[in-house]
């Protein structure tokens, strides 16, 4: 029996007077229980002496439901859902697709669609139906490849899953790509989930949002997982809003940013092999609870950003990996379409339907979860054919190049449509491979780029013992060569924290004492560089052990006086660059930056002007563990000058060697420099 259209032989037929059903069932005509007979093709009816309407009659579903029939009704995903869909234009996507509460022709209950265009079959399974794969068969709609049906009573909280059978014949139990709920894992299944009960509180924050790029744009990266645990439990998003809000107001950043808090099923990806594009993880609580956060959040003038991962998907039987037998969300040839380095499949951005669906996903978060913006995981991996291939395991463009043109061409569009819907939210690229245009409008079209080269090279400078830094003095020096190329974004992230890379505190050569200097030269660096900020939950106060997503940051630490000091002087150095313009007025024009000296290679010592508004800062930092007294700093354009900031300063932990008075001379001015410092002067 065909089951394309299963609507053509079940439900209302002959105008209204016969009602048919698959199985035996029961059902009731206004109210009265009828008989059924089974015909010549198997079907169970009941023949009505007068025409009936969908409401007249009721039956009763395997597992106990009793309602309105499912196949008496017209469909729900409309011709224009149809075109616009096939064209991967469809930004509404996620309100037509998925497991959806609704009213259908003034029937409650929960309307599906699924792509799955090279199926034989869709049937939706569930607790309503026991489960059963052949009781509910789906409709498919036109040529577009979406099986439709409306199944009126079914409640918020009805699991869910689409039997899908493919050319062969075989059954594959998927759960919902567009589900807004999953089960908690192990489970995989989908759940019917509203996703506006929550009233938010956030009008004045979402009205007055700004993309930060002139202003203050300081992120403090967090995996709620591991921020802080209910013993081993993990915390709620609802449990966790009071702690995260006072924590965030209390140090000074502007926004946080969460790892992927996408449907997920294995805690060690850390959320980055996602299977759930629309679904918040039921690790922390409900979508309302989620809502909750992002709100509290906001009304205390908090940003959110999100990571998002539209680069690769996991090869989970339940997810959308051959989600209808065939290649369908990912690229068919292996050379495209399977990462050999994290063993995920690649999705095929060259599908109108499979771009629509991550663009659905991305517009999701930004408009019903209120978030402020997208960071974009693994961005050369989509736009770089040859990443982590070796030579003969790519396909080359038509153009015989490594570039992926249809990744490229849809980031683009993606930033373009996010620009347009979304103008105050922010874009950043997770961009290793120096991809030319990340930032510029007319190729990719991201507002920021994370520096991942600043990272490295700073990083790599860092952890060169004191004795040897001179070696490497050009490391500090490159970065300025080709920042200005892009929008660029300083991270310090929880990747150079993991797998045996050490804690950034660790990293440090030298004694203990040499090691916090230098952690407090490392942030305050970063602060004083052009360039927006992010730092990993757990670099602030000096975690000595590298970062375990098993458990939570080791904030027993702070009870000992040098981690303290470290958290108290992030606390002050967030705090110092909210209030001075020069440090973010103008990060992405080289009139917000000018070297006055790089020369020093024997004492380590780097010195540059900071402008922005009507301000201007010196900021000198020394790299050796020596102080050096009369230091001569070539600054010969000053006539007032005042340190009006010291990492050395005792509270943070350091000698409390201060600059109460400068010299000024005709060469420069000349003023003590404590060992591993950084001094910021106004001039």
């Amino acid at each position: 029996m065909e089951m394309t259209d299963p609507h053509r032989f079940l439900g209302l037929q002959d105008g209204g007077r016969c009602i048919r059903l698959l199985e035996e069932g029961e059902v009731w005509v206004q109210g009265k229980k009828v008989p059924l007979r089974k015909n010549e093709k198997g079907i169970y009816e009941y023949i009505s002496e007068v025409p009936l309407q969908p409401k007249d009659y009721t039956i009763k579903h395997a597992g106990g439901l009793v309602a309105h029939d499912p196949y008496a009704f017209p469909p729900t995903f409309l011709k224009e859902d149809e075109e616009l869909f096939a064209q991967g234009k469809h930004l509404l996507i996620d309100e037509v697709m998925g497991g959806r509460l609704c009213i259908h022709e003034g029937v409650e209950g929960v309307k599906f669609a699924v792509w799955a265009p090279c199926a034989k079959g869709v049937f939706l399974i569930g607790d309503f139906n026991d489960w059963e794969c052949d009781r509910n068969p789906m409709r498919r709609m036109g040529s577009s490849g979406v099986w439709e049906l409306f199944v009126p009573g079914l409640q918020e909280g009805e699991r869910y899953k689409f039997a899908v059978e493919t050319l062969e014949g075989i059954i594959k139990k998927k759960a919902d790509p567009y589900s807004y709920q999953g089960e908690m894992r192990p489970n995989t299944a989908s759940v019917v989930t509203r996703i506006d009960h929550h009233i938010w509180g956030d009008q004045k924050w979402m009205e007055t949002r700004k993309k930060g790029l002139e202003g203050p744009l300081n992120i403090y990266e967090v995996h709620l997982g591991a921020w802080k645990k209910r013993g081993r439990e993990f915390m709620g998003y609802r449990e966790m809003a009071p702690l995260l809000i006072e924590y965030v107001k209390k140090m000074g950043y502007t926004h946080v940013e969460f790892m992927p808090v996408m449907g997920h099923p294995f805690d060690e990806s850390w959320g980055y092999q996602v299977t759930g594009y629309y679904a918040i993880s039921r690790r922390y609580g409900t979508v309302e609870d989620f809502q909750f956060l992002v709100d509290q959040l906001h009304q205390q003038e908090i940003g959110v950003i999100l990571d998002w991962v539209p680069g690769h998907f996991p090869t989970d039987e339940h997810s959308i990996a051959r989600f209808d037998g065939t290649f369908l969300y990912e690229h068919e040839d292996p050379r495209q379409g399977f990462h050999p380095e994290w063993n995920t499949h690649i999705f095929n951005f060259g599908r109108y339907e499979v771009e629509n669906f991550l663009l659905g996903s991305a517009l999701f978060y930004l408009d019903k979860m209120h978030v402020d913006g997208l960071r974009v995981d693994a961005v050369s991996s989509m736009v770089y054919l040859d990443f982590g291939r070796k030579e003969g395991e790519w396909v080359p463009n038509a153009k015989g190049g490594n570039e992926n043109l249809e990744a490229a061409a849809f980031l683009k569009r993606l930033n373009e449509t996010v620009k347009e819907r979304f103008p105050s939210a922010l874009m950043i690229a997770e961009e290793s491979h120096a991809y030319p245009g990340v930032t510029d409008p007319e190729r990719l079209g991201f507002d920021l780029r994370w520096d991942l080269g600043w990272m490295n090279d700073t990083l790599k400078y860092f952890q060169t013992p004191h004795a040897h830094r001179g070696e490497v003095h050009d490391l500090l020096v490159h970065e300025m060569t080709y920042f200005y190329d892009e929008k660029h974004l300083l991270p310090l992230s929880h990747d150079e924290v993991v797998h045996e890379k050490k804690s950034l505190l660790s990293k440090m050569p030298g004694n203990e004492w040499e090691k916090f200097a230098n952690l407090r030269l490392l942030l305050s660096l970063m602060v004083c560089h052009p360039g927006k900020k992010l730092l990993f939950m757990g670099g602030e106060i000096g975690q000595w052990h590298e970062w375990n997503s098993r458990e939570e940051l080791h904030w027993d630490v702070l009870a000992m006086p040098y981690h303290h000091q470290l958290q108290y002087c992030v606390s002050q150095l967030n705090a110092f660059y909210r209030e001075h313009p020069a440090l973010f007025t103008d990060d992405f024009s080289k009139k917000g930056f000018e070297w006055v000296d790089y020369s020093d290679r024997t004492h380590n010592v780097f010195s540059y002007l900071r402008r922005g508004g009507e301000e201007t800062l010196l900021c000198i930092h020394h790299f050796s563990p020596e102080e050096l007294s009369h230091y001569l700093i070539p600054f010969k354009k000053c006539g007032a000058v005042q340190e009006i900031f010291s990492t050395d300063s005792k509270e943070f932990g350091g000698c409390g060697i201060m600059n109460p008075e400068i010299t000024i001379e005709n060469q420069g001015i000349r003023l003590t420099l404590p060992p591993l410092s950084t001094l910021i002067l106004t001039v």
